[in-house]
């Protein structure tokens, strides 16, 4: 059947001058980028929207969360390990914005082989075929002994490991996240699940040890994000399964038992924003009088510009940092 085009001569208009607009000249529009512009300057610079927009104000409620004494938590898969961020995490604990943090159980792998020898990520394609994926002696070993002296002791998993990192004095130990953690007083938690990593392929491999040592993390765990309300910071780095899940069990002890957790901050940090972190950590613990921010991009770019903005905004802001 024929179809004659459309005749646009009836079409109705209107006065551009009268039209809402989304994007206008000022606020709106970057500022232009100088040298020796200083972290707060560039951060000024960047247009009032989008991921400009979402990169302040995730600052901005750090600042006052820290300000009003409440947590700041950093839950992170190992590719942050992996990038070499250890610095950066570590410039935020010593300023006392970093409250507690969260890994996954390949965290504890890569930590702990940078803590010894100063390097870590073997080219798995290259090893798997011959056997030796995973096999290293001291990883497997080391951490296994680790986990069972600590569960012996009373300890959770991340407080295993950074005692023992210290207690063995491994060469790189100032490196290391966990050991920084141990030594600060600040609550690091490993959340595995068993057969994911490559200790538990050691004839060392402890179920019952991993097991009972990741679920006292996980009870800390609870216990951090029920302080949560009022204020505090929740970032998801990283992960795009295993500590959401883990974030929304803890959350869900949290209401359970009636603590109060509203008006508080969520964040995802990641190269692309996964199904899993998008509901359980942006949106579905945020549906009150909270707020969730995705931030999207490298680690090793997008944590340390993180860490720069609050560092800056904090010295600003009159905060006292503990030395």
């Amino acid at each position: 059947m024929p179809v004659e085009r459309i005749d646009l001569s009836g079409v109705t208009t209107y006065p551009l001058a009268t039209r809402k607009n989304k994007v206008s000249l000022g606020a709106d529009f970057a500022a232009p980028v100088r040298h020796g512009m200083t972290v707060s300057n560039l951060l000024d610079s960047l247009p009032d929207q989008l991921g400009g927009r979402t990169l302040r104000r995730v600052i901005a409620a750090v600042v006052a969360a820290r300000e009003k004494g409440k947590p700041v938590v950093m839950a992170m898969g190992a590719h942050v390990i992996k990038c070499g961020l250890q610095p950066v995490l570590k410039s935020l604990i010593e300023a006392d914005i970093i409250t507690a943090v969260a890994l996954n159980g390949a965290g504890i792998v890569h930590d702990y082989e940078l803590s010894l020898i100063g390097a870590t990520s073997e080219d798995v394609g290259a090893v798997l075929h011959a056997g030796n994926f995973g096999m290293a002696e001291e990883t497997g070993r080391d951490l296994n002994r680790a986990i069972r002296e600590g569960v012996a002791e009373g300890l959770g998993l991340g407080e295993s490991v950074g005692r023992f990192i210290i207690a063995n004095n491994n060469p790189y130990q100032e490196q290391s996240l966990i050991a920084t953690c141990v030594q600060r007083g600040i609550p690091v938690t490993v959340h595995v699940a068993v057969g994911t990593d490559i200790i538990h392929q050691h004839p060392t491999a402890d179920g019952g040890a991993i097991g009972e040592a990741s679920f006292r993390d996980f009870r800390l765990l609870a216990g951090i994000v029920a302080t949560l309300g009022d204020g505090g910071v929740y970032f998801n780095i990283g992960s795009a399964v295993l500590l959401p899940e883990v974030f929304l069990k803890a959350l869900s002890i949290a209401q359970n038992l009636g603590h109060h957790l509203d008006h508080f901050t969520t964040v995802n940090m990641d190269m692309q924003q996964h199904y899993r972190p998008l509901q359980n950590v942006v949106q579905r613990p945020t549906a009150g009088e909270s707020r969730g921010y995705t931030l999207t991009g490298h680690h090793e770019i997008m944590l340390p510009l993180l860490a720069a903005g609050i560092l800056d905004k904090v010295q600003g802001s009159g905060f006292k940092v503990q030395g």
